[in-house]
């Protein structure tokens, strides 16, 4: 027990924040009723379309923070662990939150002007477009610092980003559209407010 505590202690706080946030909300709505449902879903703050069209504009952020079932907020979380830890490490807490919050907002937007545009009725929640922003942002650094990373470090990372956008495209019901429109304002986040510095102990010459 002390060794996991001393683990978490190691983890960088605006990650853990977010991770914990995203767990604590889900515990209560799982107590409440059932998260898989959609319709106690969209009671509870998800994207409904009708809703936002009609000014509900604070489900593109509430709904960053449901997850539907405990699978959707398990897979969410183990990403958002590790790779926001990374991201974190180079960037610092508050520009790590401003890509997270930021870019799942926009992967939000997105994910709704395309239903609107498709004439279709969505009900979406999860955290996916803002970890993709996180990826984005982080793809962007790897490229300006691809020399340090080495043609291994690349060829990882950009497989790791292809498996995470082949998930989005295979598994039934994601949103790829959140997906996609997370990754680009990531990727733009990172050009605006990377600035660099030494990368952590995981680059390689």
């Amino acid at each position: 027990m002390q060794s996991f505590l001393d683990f978490l202690k190691s983890r960088r706080k605006a990650t853990l924040v977010m991770v914990a946030l995203n767990i604590v909300i889900f515990m209560v709505l799982a107590f409440m009723g059932d998260t898989t449902n959609a319709s106690f879903m969209v009671e509870h703050g998800a994207i409904y379309t009708p809703a936002v069209q009609d000014g509900q504009y604070w489900r593109l952020v509430s709904a960053m923070f449901l997850h539907f079932g405990f699978e959707h907020l398990a897979y969410n979380m183990f990403s958002l662990f590790f790779l926001g830890d990374i991201l974190e490490s180079v960037v610092g807490p508050v520009r790590f939150l401003i890509i997270y919050l930021a870019g799942g907002l926009c992967g939000n937007v997105l994910s709704f002007l395309m239903s609107v545009q498709g004439g279709t009725v969505k009900v979406a929640a999860g955290a996916s477009g803002a970890i993709f922003a996180v990826a984005g942002a982080f793809f962007y650094i790897v490229i300006r610092n691809r020399k340090s990373f080495g043609k291994d470090g690349m060829r990882r990372l950009g497989m790791m980003v292809v498996l995470m956008i082949m998930q989005g495209i295979v598994d039934r019901g994601v949103d790829q559209s959140a997906h996609m429109g997370g990754l680009a304002a990531g990727f733009l986040l990172g050009i605006l407010l990377y600035h660099p510095r030494t990368l952590p102990a995981f680059s390689e010459e």
